[in-house]
């Protein structure tokens, strides 16, 4: 009988607590949910991302779920991972910077010369505005130093592609279908999330949540009946990989349950939730054996390069007075993130010169119109190495009102392009538009010797290990 007393007031006490938590929803501050998906591409879901372009969904994957988040939220159009890989990403979402000002452009690099206890980061920065925010990390880190080193309070530590089942030593593996019953950990993980999103409930506490899910990193793995669902669908022309995007649909429903239960909890009014991917899909994936036209077409090639195939992202938030259904075609970039977090927070960073991104802010509250002030001008990508994969050749770009340049260091090409009426990039303005050409040029050099920015050495590339003792700086 006791038993059953503790337990009816433990039912009358989380029921309480989760009404309370509504209903004082908009006098708390808000709670940030960012959830980070790897390797997924620009329309390597079935929302789309840009109204007037069919191709920025995909015609084969199917993510209710996000298109649901996209429904009640503001879908950027134009928006750009850090780097085309994972770790530079990551590093530039936690510290508003690129990965050329905190020299950290490849996985696998040294990294030794950052500092990553003074910076100020997303939790110390909300710890700041607030004491009471508590702040978890779960899921793939892909950072050098245990998430608290950053402020997280509670995290899994330190962790690798491995965790999801990346299996680096046998490439043939891993495009090759595995069926489990946590593929990924997308379940576990979000359990974890979960759980986090439960304590928060009862305690009241505001918080910052980022789930960094190991999914849609090969190796292939999913549920036996997602697998089971795409190998009996009929193919499309673009997506074609019944693991893939069996593994894409496991990583929604993932993404469900959590909403799911912030909403049953009482705290989805107050929550501003973020959608995005680390970098661009991998350009060919199987039956595609040779790399004639990239899996994230309409955009050229993939992961790796600073293509747009490689860098464009798609990107979903939703929250409190944020319009729904709409799409903004205002650029945007990871090191936004960081102060966009802490301006709905509550608070404004000033400009600074060792702060590459701008709030989001007025865009949000604005029917996602408007300008973001930033204190450098244009998006810069920084892919010093040699890669066999995609472009091979080591390269940086610049992105500045819709016009991009991208710049080979081995024999000085350069390449312009006009997004807005080229997104394909398939028109090489260099020679027709020299003045902008110049422009960005000069722009893109002064910005990487400014801030010191990793410089390109033959011999350098994706792979060899002398790239982990890289300390030639601009």
């Amino acid at each position: 009988m006791r038993v059953y007393f503790i337990s009816l007031f433990f039912i009358f006490s989380l029921n309480f607590s989760c009404s309370s938590a509504k209903s004082n929803a908009s006098k708390s501050p808000p709670n940030f949910i960012l959830i980070l998906s790897d390797d997924q591409g620009w329309n390597g879901t079935s929302v789309q991302m840009m109204d007037d372009l069919t191709q920025s969904k995909s015609d084969y994957h199917e993510t209710p779920n996000l298109e649901n988040l996209a429904n009640r939220g503001m879908r950027f159009s134009s928006a750009y991972a850090s780097a085309p890989v994972c770790s530079p990403s990551r590093y530039s979402i936690q510290f508003g910077q690129t990965p050329a000002r905190l020299k950290m452009i490849r996985v696998g690099m040294n990294t030794n010369h950052i500092n990553h206890q003074t910076p100020k980061t997303i939790p110390k920065l909300l710890k700041k505005i607030n004491p009471n925010y508590v702040t978890a990390h779960f899921g793939k880190w892909g950072i050098d130093v245990d998430p608290s080193i950053l402020g997280y309070d509670q995290s899994d530590g330190i962790t690798g592609n491995k965790d999801g089942g990346f299996d680096y030593r046998d490439n043939r593996k891993q495009w090759q279908n595995t069926t489990s019953n946590d593929p990924k950990k997308i379940f576990s993980t979000t359990k974890k999330a979960i759980d986090f999103l439960e304590r928060q409930a009862i305690s009241k506490k505001p918080f910052f949540l980022q789930v960094s899910h190991y999914a849609v990193h090969s190796d292939l793995m999913m549920l036996p009946e997602t697998l089971e669902k795409y190998q009996s669908k009929a193919k499309s022309e673009y997506h074609k990989n019944a693991g893939f995007a069996a593994m894409t649909e496991d990583l929604d429903s993932g993404v469900g349950m959590l909403l799911n239960r912030l909403k049953a909890l009482g705290l989805q009014k107050n929550t501003y939730i973020i959608y995005t991917s680390d970098n661009g899909a991998v350009p060919v994936m199987p039956p595609r054996s040779k790399y004639k036209k990239s899996s994230n077409f309409p955009l050229s090639r993939g992961k790796w390069d600073a293509m747009e195939g490689g860098i464009r992202v798609p990107f979903i938030i939703a929250g409190p007075n944020i319009s729904a259904g709409i799409e903004s075609k205002i650029p945007l970039t990871f090191s936004d993130l960081l102060p966009t977090i802490v301006d709905l927070a509550g608070d404004k960073l000033p400009k600074s010169k060792n702060l590459d991104g701008g709030s989001l802010k007025n865009i949000l509250l604005k029917n996602g119109k408007g300008k973001v002030t930033r204190f450098s001008k244009g998006f810069i990508f920084h892919v010093p190495y040699e890669n066999g994969i995609a472009l091979k050749r080591a390269h940086s770009s610049v992105i500045i009102d819709n016009y991009k340049m991208i710049k080979f260091y081995s024999n000085n090409e350069r390449l312009l392009f006009d997004l807005e009426n080229d997104i394909e990039e398939k028109h090489n303005l260099a020679e027709s538009k020299p003045e902008k050409l110049n422009f960005l040029e000069i722009t893109l050099d002064n910005y990487l010797k400014n801030v010191g920015a990793p410089k390109w050495k033959p011999g350098i590339t994706w792979k060899k290990g002398n790239l982990k003792s890289i300390n030639s700086f601009h």
